[in-house]
């Protein structure tokens, strides 16, 4: 892997703007940003596949799992990445109880991420990108 495809952060954020971008960028980390699917659309990850996805070496996953297509996505995403590539998962409060099973496996906030935690989260991309 080239140093200029190091350290790819995917955001999956429903919102206009993602936030967590510009902190993680100043962090060497570029981010791709997808705000996932369009409502009475499918997810084009979940016929053939994503380039964003494929790049990605961590993925921030923000999308509403009340909405069976987001979970569909988030379980996906679990089986294709190799399992050393960190996952965090931001969810409503209650849902890391409801979801417990879907969530298993990946690191779960319950609210919007704080510096500290992309800090950490960006740690643990850069962690994979030297052990790998």
């Amino acid at each position: 892997m080239t140093d200029s495809h190091k350290g790819i952060v995917l955001d999956v954020t429903p919102f206009d703007a993602a936030p967590d971008k510009d902190f993680l960028e100043r962090l060497d980390h570029p981010v791709l940003v997808c705000h996932g699917p369009d409502w009475g659309h499918a997810c084009p990850l979940l016929k053939e596949g994503c380039e964003k996805l494929d790049d990605a070496h961590g993925v921030i996953f923000q999308l509403d799992l009340e909405r069976p297509q987001h979970r569909v996505i988030l379980e996906k995403y679990q089986r294709v990445l190799d399992e050393e590539v960190p996952i965090v998962v931001v969810v409503e409060k209650g849902q890391e109880v409801t979801y417990a099973d879907l969530l298993a496996g990946v690191e779960v906030w319950t609210d919007r991420p704080t510096i500290a935690q992309l800090d950490g989260f960006a740690a643990q991309v850069e962690a994979v990108d030297d052990f790998t």
